[in-house]
């Protein structure tokens, strides 16, 4: 054998079996880069999803409260007496609005008739948090209408 041909080998037999101590360390980085990209882009969409429920559940409230507040009631309005709502038709118009739209929640009048509040319950179903045990995150939304009336400016309550 020559020397160079043992050369050859030695520096085969060295590559074969040397052991660095950088070797694997790109992969556990990355490994750790991209779960952390993960939880940030997770925290992101279901953040983003769950501000899109709540300003769901606030328009639903809303608009129960403006359809419960059609309920006037006519005796007193046609007399002018006073405009107000008729409760039990105010209250089952907006649930009537709530379960058209398949939401939940309550609704009360104020003593006075004026004044219809309406809150909604409901729930975002994450998409990336169930991997850290949160599967969903609830939701309310207050919606209220008062009733005004008047020719040239409203009155008020």
């Amino acid at each position: 054998m020559n020397v160079q041909h043992l050369r050859k080998r030695l520096r085969l037999h060295r590559d074969r079996y040397a052991f660095d101590d950088d070797r694997g360390g790109v992969t556990v980085f990355v490994a750790v880069c991209v779960v952390a990209l993960i939880g940030i882009i997770g925290v992101a969409v279901d953040g983003g999803g769950k501000m899109r429920a709540l300003e769901r559940a606030d328009h639903i409230a809303g608009e129960a409260a403006r359809a419960g507040g059609q309920a006037i009631d006519p005796a007193k309005a046609i007399s002018g007496e006073a405009v107000i709502v008729a409760p039990q038709d105010a209250v089952a118009a907006a649930q009537s609005y709530l379960r058209s739209v398949g939401a939940t929640g309550t609704v009360s009048v104020s003593g006075d008739g004026k004044t219809l509040t309406v809150h909604v319950s409901d729930s975002y179903d994450t998409k990336f948090l169930p991997v850290v045990g949160i599967g969903s995150m609830s939701v309310t939304g207050h919606g209220k209408a008062t009733l005004l009336h008047g020719v040239t400016t409203p009155e008020g309550p």
